[in-house]
């Protein structure tokens, strides 16, 4: 058994794909969304404004600096 991600351009492949998955010949399954890429995008859509790269940099700094600083 092999495994392909396919992008479907034209609305009348999917008619196609369906019809093959119906005969059972094919399987077709959703592709699992990560739980870190589902929490980005809810992150973004509710952020007011997108931080700068130095603002970003200063998080993670500090952010290190606490979880080193307890070693």
């Amino acid at each position: 058994m092999e495994a392909l991600k396919i992008e479907i351009l034209n609305p009348k492949a999917l008619q196609l794909i369906k019809g093959m998955q119906d005969l059972k010949l094919i399987k077709v399954s959703d592709e699992p969304v990560s739980s870190l890429k589902s929490y980005l995008k809810k992150m973004r859509q509710s952020a007011s404004e997108v931080p700068s790269l130095d603002a970003i940099t200063k998080i993670v700094d500090e952010v290190r600096a606490k979880r080193y600083a307890k070693k």
